[in-house]
């Protein structure tokens, strides 16, 4: 027993400090057979999930595909495509093993993601083109989509590099992302280059020599040496990374639908998210170098657009922007009503946020309970105090900022749904930043992947379903099975705002005819006599 033990604390040092992804599965599967996790995932049943109603729709799939049954099959997967279905989205179920789930929910999602494609590839006389495109539509919007958010987090922003590069290497980088602070640099990376052109970023030659580029930049600006750091220092290190287009210009060039949150300078004033749909013209360089404005350290960012004559112009020139992670550093309820996301994907790097979050990996319900409610104390009393100094605002201006900004950071969620979190020990920035070179910094980027490794198998079961979804659309809407017939329709469910119903029609018919009939009423008014005023 003690050399088993052993022999696990090794392996779990090695999976911490493994290379490649293809190593630490290697580690990984070893410890699940030792630990005995290999034959938890073989065993179907247990009180984590709903086993019985997965096994029952995944038989039902199978035997309905192996008979041919086509219409059979479009009618199950009507029943309902969802990534939770019978409990089996819980985030308990990608903790238990180091490698993978139960196989049976693995199964189960390899299969609709197989019938998905073969429901899409069948031939129109047997499904038409039309319902095929209704359907995919409606799962589409059904079954959502995932986003990966960003955190800030200085100089430890290098940490998303890894973290990139990873997803990136195993194809599961989300089309949604967002960014906040240093976030936002590497979203902004991510909104202008391709797959192909994100190869550059990964190239050890090239990492070097940016590395050796940035460490000046981070040494002043966390040790304070040298002269004091000015905007033109932030900008000359976002210009080399961030080509200068607009979130319009780069969405239409990658594809990828990335946001940038922003906080407001003055009080009383809502952050922003920054995107192709909210603020197309605006320049993604700007709004990095907003998000990236730390107060107290740089000044404010006015925000720069594109006009119709192709020129650079203020873009609400009244307002002034700063660190996107003061206010709304995971923008989940914006991301969602904009792109319809219900999965999301943090990389937490900020140090001030990892202190309030849960330990995943904690069993105990007591510590967890507990970790919870000191965190809710701690947002209560900061809306007493927030209280009294907004009371106070006109004496007390900078009390009144300071604590305005520390309740924005304590009422916050940060966490998401699957969390990459680097061990807070190891991203201590004061050790890291103690004796700042290149080699240190390529060192952050290493321990981002690693801190990705072992939430790859979850974002690969999670998202796969949807990845799957998104692809067959791309192929109907431009690919290879684009239908070739005009009188095939956009579906309803294409669009987040249905058009309006007949009785809805009647009413706004309603409203044009009374809106007219009151213009001739006021026509006849003005001449005839004046109305008498009636008083009380």
């Amino acid at each position: 027993m003690g050399r088993s033990n052993k022999r696990l604390k090794s392996l779990e040092h090695a999976m911490a400090a493994a290379q490649s992804y293809d190593q630490w599965r290697t580690l990984a599967t070893e410890h699940d057979d030792l630990s005995g996790m290999s034959e938890w995932r073989d065993v179907e049943q247990t009180d984590l999930y709903d086993y019985a109603q997965i096994r029952l729709r995944l038989d039902r799939l199978k035997s309905l595909r192996a008979r041919n049954d086509y219409q059979g099959l479009l009618f199950a997967l009507n029943e309902g495509i969802h990534g939770n279905m019978g409990g089996m989205g819980k985030s308990v179920l990608y903790r238990m093993a180091k490698f993978g789930t139960k196989r049976l929910i693995e199964d189960y999602i390899a299969e609709i993601d197989s019938s998905l494609r073969v429901i899409a590839e069948l031939d129109d006389d047997i499904i038409s083109a039309q319902k095929k495109l209704e359907f995919f539509y409606r799962c589409n919007v059904c079954f959502g989509r995932s986003a990966l958010m960003l955190s800030g987090g200085g100089m430890l922003g290098f940490l998303h590099l890894g973290v990139i590069n990873v997803l990136v290497e195993q194809q599961l980088l989300p089309r949604v992302i967002s960014g906040s602070s240093a976030g936002a640099l590497v979203a902004g990376v991510l909104a202008c280059h391709s797959d192909k052109e994100l190869g550059h970023f990964r190239d050890p030659v090239m990492m070097r020599a940016e590395a050796a580029e940035d460490v000046g930049f981070f040494r002043r600006l966390i040790l304070g040496s040298g002269p004091r750091l000015s905007l033109e220092d932030l900008e000359q290190l976002i210009e080399r990374f961030v080509p200068n287009m607009t979130f319009e210009e780069a969405y239409a060039k990658t594809s990828r639908q990335v946001s940038i949150t922003v906080a407001p300078s003055e009080p009383h004033q809502r952050s922003r998210l920054l995107n192709a749909v909210t603020s197309p013209n605006v320049y993604i360089r700007a709004a990095v170098r907003a998000s990236c404005a730390v107060p107290g350290v740089f000044p404010p960012v006015m925000l720069m657009a594109k006009n119709v004559r192709g020129e650079p112009q203020p873009y609400l020139p009244g307002r002034r922007w700063v660190d996107g992670s003061v206010a709304d550093e995971l923008p989940a309820k914006r991301l969602s009503r904009l792109f319809s996301t219900n999965h999301y994907i943090v990389s937490m790097v900020n140090p001030i946020a990892t202190a309030f979050l849960p330990n995943e990996e904690e069993k105990s319900v007591v510590k967890r309970s507990m970790s919870g409610l000191t965190l809710g104390v701690g947002r209560e009393m900061l809306n007493f105090y927030r209280g009294i100094a907004q009371k106070r605002g006109a004496n007390w201006p900078r009390f009144n900022m300071a604590l305005h900004g520390l309740h924005a950071l304590v009422d916050q969620e940060y966490t998401g749904d699957i969390n990459i979190v680097p061990s807070f020990r190891l991203a201590n920035p004061l050790r890291l930043l103690s004796h700042l070179d290149e080699s240190e910094l390529l060192a952050i980027v290493q321990h981002g992947e690693q801190a990705c490794f072992s939430k790859i198998e979850a974002i690969r079961s999670c998202t796969m379903i949807s990845r799957t979804l998104e692809d067959i659309l791309y192929r109907f809407e431009s690919g290879a099975m684009k239908p070739d017939s005009p009188k095939i329709n956009r579906p309803r469910s294409s669009r987040r705002r249905s058009p309006p119903t007949n009785p809805q029609l009647g009413t706004i018919n309603k409203g044009g005819t009374d809106k007219r009939q009151a213009q001739k009423a006021s026509k006849r008014a003005k001449t005839s006599r004046p109305a008498t005023v009636l008083t009380h």
